[in-house]
């Protein structure tokens, strides 16, 4: 079947495709983001590139409703409950970094002569960071539940937020057309569709998704859920706003809905499909010759950008009481521009505000700055110094002689130790962690600061004169570098350790310690026998089983301690519905996952 001239034929469908199948997952292993992906495989598969596809404003219409969808799903996420927790970081914070990082950016770019309205645009997009980047850094690095993460969020928020009202002041800057309506009478038709929408999605949406649940069809859901996200599009492109805004609307009215999640599953994956799709067509719009012709004012342009930024969020975040690593870690973070930048910009150029060749500079400069954060932040973690941990309340060890020593004071030793402190044991506590100390000392503990896998810290904390040394630590390499030291310098104290997983518990086994134990075994056990009371079984059923199991799990330990971790497997119950072949024969070390525990 042939496809019409200048349209997107199957061989193109499967190129775009297939690109952004290999590039997403690929830039993500390395380390640079799924987005950064679908923006190379656009460069190389579109027009300035391999020349598959040389029409990019085909994909691009189609895949603007991945963006539609994207803020849709936002708006889902900004219930007002959650907005008003958050309200002093998002609205006080977030609104001073967006605010002054703009002006300020606006002013470099109008210094290097680009037009007054093209500076407060370009900065404006170029402020709105990337909320996929960072959010994949922070989890990554393990720093989403952590203060600073928690404030990282929240501006993240503020800047989702600002695309909405954003993209107002590009339907307002827009030039009025000879045969067009006022500006008074534009704002009004505005304000008249957001009130239209309000009004549909507080007293319709809700009763309508009600009667489309009865049907109990999945695809009507889904279509129903399509037509309110398209529908709010239209209905805010037809009152001189834009789609983007309508979508978000959308979500806002319907986040406290009992239908959200339903609606966020529904869309979730045809938002996946179209935003990698707009990534990838906003790659094929860079214009490579652009880049190639104006490289040293785009080198300048990104560079200044990127630093006045930075500058700004170092000096906003320090006026908000940030310690200057904290601040410094999130203006390396933040320095680059983010996908929202693109929506802007498109706008701006439909609506006139900046023509072709100032969309196309700005346009990659954001694209640049992408390309070029995973970089700053490895040259920012190696120049700036390690965070300190704040031992203002802490005491060190210094001759202590509990008759045990407790190292590692966190969930799993504040439990261990409650036996021992029942039966008046004297007990030294010890962890590495100070908030923990301080937040365990209204609970009647006296805990004391120390690294466990330092002889000097031992020495110091009693573990010459212990009787037994309790590892409760929750890493793995800490607990093998402490019973190293242990059974080398105290042979006198038996050894107690908390097993990551069975491996561990195996390698614990071979360096003979007294006692060992996997950290969830019995929660775990605890946790099915519950589930079998509920099931109705009575408690000699459920005790009989629990033997069973305990028995099955020392026998495969025994055999495992023999034949490595494989040894035991036709011990455990399965669920196959035929016999599988066990394992290949392999090295442990290659055959053990690496995080999940082992059954």
């Amino acid at each position: 079947m042939a496809a019409e001239s200048g349209g997107v034929d199957l061989l193109q469908v499967v190129a775009v495709l297939g690109a952004g199948v290999v590039a997403g997952p690929l830039f993500k292993r390395l380390g640079f983001g799924s987005i950064l992906g679908y923006l190379v495989a656009g460069m190389l598969i579109g027009p300035f590139g391999l020349k598959v596809l040389t029409e990019p404003e085909t994909i691009l219409h189609i895949a603007e409703l991945g963006v539609i969808m994207f803020l849709f799903i936002i708006g889902l996420e900004m219930r007002p409950k959650r907005l008003w927790s958050m309200k002093k970081d998002i609205f006080g914070l977030g609104a001073a970094q967006v605010v002054g990082c703009g002006l300020l950016m606006t002013g470099v770019a109008y210094g290097l002569g680009v037009p007054l309205a093209a500076a407060f645009i370009g900065a404006m997009g170029f402020v709105l960071s990337s909320t996929a980047v960072i959010m994949q850094t922070l989890e990554e690095r393990g720093e989403i539940a952590k203060p600073a993460g928690q404030r990282s969020i929240a501006i993240l928020l503020l800047e989702d937020l600002a695309i909405v009202p954003l993209l107002a002041i590009v339907a307002l800057m827009a030039p009025v057309q000879d045969n067009a309506p006022s500006r008074w009478l534009s704002f009004g038709i505005a304000i008249a569709a957001l009130v239209g929408l309000y009004v549909v999605g507080r007293w319709l949406l809700n009763p309508m998704f009600r009667l489309l649940s009865r049907a109990k069809a999945r695809e009507v859901m889904t279509a129903a859920a399509l037509l309110v996200v398209l529908g709010a599009a239209v209905f805010m492109q037809a009152g001189g706003l834009s789609m983007a805004m309508g979508a978000f609307m959308a979500g806002v009215l319907l986040s406290e809905s009992a239908y959200r999640h339903q609606l966020e599953a529904d869309i979730d994956p045809f938002r996946s499909i179209l935003l990698g799709l707009f990534f990838m067509a906003v790659g094929m719009s860079l214009n490579i010759a652009v880049v190639i012709q104006d490289w040293r004012y785009l080198a300048l342009l990104v560079a200044s950008l990127m630093a006045a930024k930075a500058l700004g969020i170092f000096m906003v975040a320090r006026l908000f009481k940030a310690a200057p690593l904290e601040a410094a870690k999130r203006a390396a973070l933040f320095a680059q521009g983010g996908e929202f930048a693109f929506v802007l910009y498109s706008a701006a150029a439909m609506a006139g505000v900046i023509d072709g060749r100032q969309n196309a500079i700005m346009t990659a400069a954001v694209i640049l700055s992408m390309l070029a954060t995973p970089f700053v932040l490895m040259i920012t973690d190696r120049l700036l110094p390690k965070p300190k941990q704040d031992l203002d309340g802490v005491e060190a060890p210094d001759g202590l002689t509990g008759k045990v020593l407790v190292i590692g004071f966190g969930r799993f030793g504040q439990v261990a130790c409650q036996m021992l402190l029942a039966r008046g044991v004297d007990v030294s506590l010890m962890d590495i962690n100070a908030d923990r100390i301080r937040n365990a000392e209204p609970f009647g503990f006296k805990v004391w600061y120390g690294d466990g896998t330092r002889l000097d810290i031992l020495r110091a904390a009693g573990a010459a004169e212990a009787r037994l040394i309790a590892v409760c630590v929750d890493k793995r390499d800490a607990a093998e570098k402490i019973v190293e030291l242990c059974q080398a310098e105290f042979p006198q104290a038996e050894l107690m350790v908390r097993a990551f997983d069975r491996g561990h518990a195996l390698d614990l086994v071979k360096k003979e310690v007294a006692y060992q134990i996997r950290e969830t075994f019995e929660s775990a056990l605890t946790f099915g026998a519950a589930a079998l009371e509920h099931l109705g079984l009575d408690d000699h059923e459920v005790a009989e089983t629990l033997e069973d199991i305990r028995q099955r799990d020392q026998d495969r330990f025994d055999l495992e301690i023999a034949g490595g971790i494989y040894a035991g497997v036709g011990v455990l119950y399965g669920n196959a519905p035929v016999p599988a072949p066990l394992f290949p024969a392999r090295k442990q070390k290659d055959a053990e996952p690496e995080t999940e525990e082992k059954a």
